[in-house]
């Protein structure tokens, strides 16, 4: 099982950053020790003072696939979730200045908690609300109607390069307003209204 994470994919996140946006997706992977389930709490490491929440959709492949046509790659995935892609910002900036890879920053463990997952069917996958609240206030929130490379496109790009096998998990892009977590915050994430994931952080 790989966690393919997608940077860039909403074009307000990608400002907010000072980010140029993509022509084509970019991707990085995770590790699977970067997963984080059950909804179990997120320790913050000791090697990073800044931290940042990155709520993304989530998508998971249920057969296996190689240059798949996207017009095929509905097929290709019948759940969607959500999940935090976790992010050492302090690590990551100290990289990008240096030239070095900044998977350190993304990587670690922990830094991939996945909630729940529903069926796709009866759902709008091009204009879905998701939020992120933080001690009951929303911080991120956003719709799949403002995605730059939408699910179908992803899946038929990434698997150009990667082959897709039952299990894996594509991290579809975060929208703007991530920042900080701090010490005993409460996340809790929304598909249109149906919380999907609720973890502490310790």
């Amino acid at each position: 099982m790989k966690i393919i994470c997608i940077g860039r994919n909403y074009a307000e996140h990608a400002r907010e950053l000072n980010n140029p946006l993509p022509a084509k997706p970019l991707f990085f992977l995770k590790p699977d020790s970067a997963l984080l389930t059950n909804n179990n709490p997120f320790y913050i490491p000791d090697f990073s003072h800044d931290v940042h929440h990155e709520l993304e959709i989530v998508i998971k492949i249920n057969r296996l696939g190689k240059h798949i046509n996207q017009k095929f790659a509905h097929r290709y995935y019948s759940e969607i979730g959500l999940g935090i892609d976790f992010t050492a910002r302090d690590i990551q900036q100290e990289c990008k200045q240096n030239g070095w890879p900044w998977e350190i920053a993304k990587s670690f463990d922990g830094s991939a908690p996945l909630g729940d997952f529903v069926p796709k069917e009866n759902l709008d996958l091009k204009n879905l609300n998701f939020r992120l609240d933080i001690n009951q206030k929303t911080r991120q929130q956003g719709n799949t109607s403002d995605l730059i490379f939408h699910f179908d496109e992803l899946i038929a790009y990434i698997s150009r390069f990667l082959t897709l096998k039952i299990g894996d998990l594509i991290f579809t892009g975060t929208p703007e307003g991530v920042g900080p977590v701090k010490l005993n915050d409460h996340l809790e994430g929304y598909l249109e209204e149906k919380k999907l994931l609720d973890l502490k952080v310790k």
